[in-house]
């Protein structure tokens, strides 16, 4: 219809068109026995017949690409269009037959209706003939060593139907079809409508379709401020697995004492799949879909914010941690209590204790029911935060499990309630191909870490190395260096303002 409108459809278009509108009254009558309003508004479509009968009787079956080259009209929409076809298709028969005729009238048996690219159609009498037998309407044209060429008025009008019937029908036909393209393009918002219509039982066939064949529940959405998920599997993730079988999670969440679920447990655990199908149930059953769950309640959640992934963006200069910032500033601009947020390892991208302040507050910021007290879903390798339940009202820890078996991690995809005992970094480097010589360093480091005390960076603040202590090192340098003894009362003031200038650095 857009190329109707801005007069750039051809005959391929409208034909397509004219064929998709043939199928409207088959669509209308398999909707007509519907109660559902939204089916009795798609039966109650424009079926576009008037339409469909104007293309058909203009436009062949299978017309060419081109619009400006004839072949687009069917035959009998136009008798002049039908004529000159004949005159173009039959001109052969047709000079046969004028010679034919002229042979008869003269006499002459030898007389011929030829054809050249300089002088046209012709008539040829040879002299051997006899020229006295030619009548007096031929009009001599060329004059050959053994012959006489000639025309005449019929011959003239024959060659000028011939040699102008394609440019003629070509300009007949591209003058018809911008009609019938013009009469389409009027009925344009008609078109739409009809359009919209199918496009939304289109959408509807697909989610019952899928709902079937995937054995979708239908959820419950009603005013609570609860999401109440049983056994939720994530629709897309499921259909891709082959040879396993997708293992479903409960999900609960409220505006009480469940606003925040903070879940831990190794990477590839399945912490990110189990939060995005969570955002995509409630999606999908605020929709009208069914979801991928054997239970579901879904209170109206107005918008579901994520800040999953990490990536930078060079183009304007920023890191993947600024990047992740200006994400969460605008989430927490934006989001209010009755929200749902996904949000995966806030703070991955800075020194430890840095992410991990971030990620406390930014969990405090989103379970404090004053300021935001939003249903929040929140991934970390910080196992520091867990200890927020009890502390944080509506913080509530979950874990996926994973287990060690003969050296070997077992992803077991299971949510629980707890916390994580430990991220098996290792083990997952491990699974992922690295080296045996780096996992068994890894593994030495580790423990001298964890001998250190070093893994549990819960720590004071003075064992990180801050710009305030290299200037507090200066100054205590400088001081076990002057000899007091020797600083008379103008170099002791200089040197007074120079050690305050250093420890104000």
């Amino acid at each position: 219809m857009g190329r109707c409108v801005y007069g750039t459809a051809g005959g391929r278009d409208l034909r397509t068109l004219c064929n998709c509108a043939a199928l409207l009254p088959r669509l209308k009558e398999l909707t007509a026995d519907f109660m559902s309003a939204e089916l009795r508004d798609v039966c109650a479509m424009d079926a576009l017949e008037d339409m469909r009968l104007e293309i058909d009787r203009a436009i062949c079956d299978e017309p060419p690409f081109s619009v400006r080259e004839g072949g687009i009209l069917r035959e009998g929409y136009s008798e002049e269009v039908d004529r000159l076809r004949n005159v173009r298709d039959n001109g052969a028969q047709m000079v046969t037959e004028l010679e034919a005729r002229e042979r008869e009238r003269t006499g002459i048996k030898k007389l011929k209706v030829g054809y050249n690219k300089v002088f046209g159609y012709y008539i040829d009498v040879p002299r051997s003939a006899g020229l006295e037998n030619v009548p007096e309407d031929y009009i001599r044209k060329q004059t050959l060593v053994s012959n006489e060429r000639y025309f005449t008025q019929e011959l003239k009008e024959l060659e000028n139907t011939l040699l102008t019937a394609r440019d003629r029908i070509n300009e007949l036909e591209y003058q018809y079809f911008c009609e019938v393209r013009d009469s389409v393009a009027a009925k344009v918002a008609r078109i739409q409508a009809s359009a919209e219509a199918v496009s939304r039982l289109d959408a509807l066939c697909s989610l019952a379709e899928v709902a079937v064949r995937n054995n979708y529940t239908c959820p419950e959405v009603d005013a609570s401020r609860e999401l109440h998920i049983l056994e939720g599997r994530h629709p897309v993730v499921e259909q891709t697995l082959k040879d396993v079988l997708f293992v479903p999670n409960d999900t609960y969440l409220n505006d009480a004492d469940d606003r925040v679920a903070i879940v831990t447990g190794p990477n590839m655990a399945g912490k990110s799949t189990y939060m995005r199908q969570t955002a995509l149930i409630a999606l999908m059953a605020q929709m009208g879909s069914f979801v991928p769950a054997r239970a579901a309640t879904v209170g109206v959640i107005d918008r579901v914010f994520t800040r999953i992934g990490a990536s930078d963006d060079l183009a304007s200069g920023q890191s993947t941690f600024m990047v992740e910032m200006n994400e969460m500033a605008e989430i927490l601009r934006h989001a209010t209590a009755s929200s749902l947020l996904i949000l995966d390892e806030i703070g991955r991208g800075t020194s430890t204790f840095d992410g991990m302040a971030i990620a406390r507050a930014v969990l405090e910021y989103c379970a404090d029911r004053r300021r935001l007290g939003a249903k929040t879903m929140f991934a970390t390798h910080y196992h520091e935060l867990s200890a927020l339940e009890g502390e944080v009202g509506g913080v509530r820890n979950y874990n996926i499990t994973a287990k060690k078996q003969g050296g070997t991690l077992v992803f077991l995809r299971k949510i629980i309630r707890g916390a994580a005992d430990d991220s098996y970094g290792i083990e997952v480097a491990k699974l992922a191909g690295l080296p045996d010589s780096v996992i068994r360093k890894a593994k030495e480091y580790l423990k001298e870490l964890e001998t250190e005390g070093l893994s549990a960076p819960a720590g004071s603040a003075d064992e990180q190395i801050s710009f305030a202590d290299i200037g507090a090192d200066e100054v205590r340098r400088a001081l076990l260096e002057i000899d007091l003894n020797t600083l008379t009362p103008i170099e002791g003031m200089n040197l007074l303002y120079e050690l305050q200038r250093k420890a104000r650095a």
